[in-house]
C-alpha cells in the first residue's frame, strides 16, 4: 500500500527510562532499531503506552527527534499530538512535523467533553496546522467521549485525515465505516487485531508488538493471502501474551516488563501515577510469553 503514509504494523512505543524517571533516549533509540528489525514499519511514539500523559511537550519532541534519527529511513514514524487543548495541540503538531514526523495520531479531547461539532473542528484543526496525515484515535473508556458513526463520515472529508485507530470495539460500525468511507482502518486493541484485519482493517496500532511485531507481520500477510486458518493459528498461539500484557495490569506497565525480561531496555521505570507491578504480574507475563513462544 504505497499510498500508505502509517505503516501496517505498527507499535505504540514504551518510552524507556532511567532509574532516576528521566527519558533514556539511546534506549529509545535502541528500542526503536529493535522493532524496525522485528517486523515493524512503522512506529508511534508519543501515544498512551508512552505515558505521554507525563512527558514534557520538549520530551515528547525530542523523542520524536531521536526514533527518526535511529530509523526514519526504515519505517514511518507517526508522533502522537492529541490533547484536550486544541491550540496545546496544534502546536504540538507544528512541532512535531518539524522534527521529522511522517504522521500524525490525534485522539478525541479528553475529559471536557466537547460537543461531536468541536470534535471535527478541533481534528481539523490540528491537521491543518501539522500538515501531515493524521490518524483519529477513537478511545471512548479513555476520552470518556465516543466518535459517533456521523462524526466518523465528517472527519473522513477533512483531506489530511486519512485513517481511524479504533480502540472502541464495535466490530459492525467499523466494518459499516470502512464500507462508506476510503479512511484506513487501524485495530487500536490487540484483543481484536484479528477480528478487524478480517474484516478489512490495514493493520494494527499495537503494545503486544514490541514482543509480537514479527507475529503480527505474518498475520497480516496470511490474512492478505486469504489463509484465515493460518492466521487463526497466530492469533490462538498469542492469546496468553495478549492476555498477560492487556490484562493483568495497565499496558505500559506490562510492555515495559517484558521488554526487560527480554534484555531490549535496561529499566523498567514508570512515571508516577504507573507503577512497577507486583511479582505475581510478573510471573504471570513470563508465563504467558513462554506459552506464547515469545519468552
Amino acid at each position: 500500500m504505497s499510498d500508505n503514509p502509517f505503516g501496517r504494523v505498527i507499535t505504540a512505543m514504551v518510552t524507556p527510562m532511567h532509574d532516576d524517571g528521566s527519558i533514556d533516549f539511546d534506549g529509545l533509540k535502541c528500542l526503536a532499531v529493535h522493532l524496525a528489525d522485528n517486523g515493524h514499519d512503522g512506529l508511534l511514539v508519543n501515544g498512551t503506552t508512552g505515558e505521554s500523559a507525563t512527558t514534557t511537550d520538549d520530551e515528547d519532541y525530542d523523542c520524536v527527534a531521536a526514533v527518526v534519527e535511529a530509523v526514519g529511513d526504515r519505517v514511518k514514524v507517526m508522533a502522537g499530538c492529541g490533547t484536550n487543548d486544541t491550540e496545546h495541540s496544534m502546536r504540538a503538531a507544528r512541532e512535531m512535523a518539524a522534527r521529522g514526523a511522517d504522521s500524525l495520531l490525534v485522539v478525541t479531547p479528553y475529559y471536557n467533553k466537547p460537543t461531536q461539532h468541536g470534535i471535527v473542528e478541533h481534528f481539523r484543526m490540528v491537521a491543518e496546522a501539522g500538515g501531515l496525515p493524521v490518524m483519529a484515535y477513537d478511545i471512548p473508556g479513555r476520552t470518556g467521549t465516543a466518535l459517533a458513526t456521523e462524526t466518523i463520515r465528517r472527519l473522513a472529508e477533512i483531506p489530511l485525515l486519512k485513517a481511524v485507530k479504533d480502540a472502541k470495539g464495535d466490530l459492525f460500525e467499523a466494518s459499516r465505516l470502512m464500507a462508506e468511507t476510503d479512511l484506513m482502518w487501524f485495530s487500536g486493541d490487540d484483543v481484536l487485531n484479528l477480528a478487524h484485519l478480517a474484516q478489512g482493517a490495514v493493520g494494527v496500532v499495537s503494545v503486544v508488538g514490541h514482543v509480537a511485531g514479527n507475529e503480527y507481520r505474518a498475520m497480516i500477510e496470511a490474512v492478505d493471502a486469504g489463509d484465515l486458518p493460518r492466521a487463526r493459528e497466530i492469533h490462538t498461539r498469542l492469546i496468553p501474551a495478549v492476555d498477560a500484557v492487556m490484562h493483568t495490569s495497565q499496558g505500559a506497565i506490562q510492555a515495559k516488563a517484558a521488554l526487560k525480561m527480554q534484555g531490549i531496555i535496561a529499566s523498567d521505570r514508570l512515571r508516577m501515577p504507573l507503577l512497577q507491578g507486583p511479582a505475581e504480574h510478573q510471573e504471570k507475563l513470563r508465563a504467558g510469553l513462554q506459552a506464547s513462544g515469545l519468552a
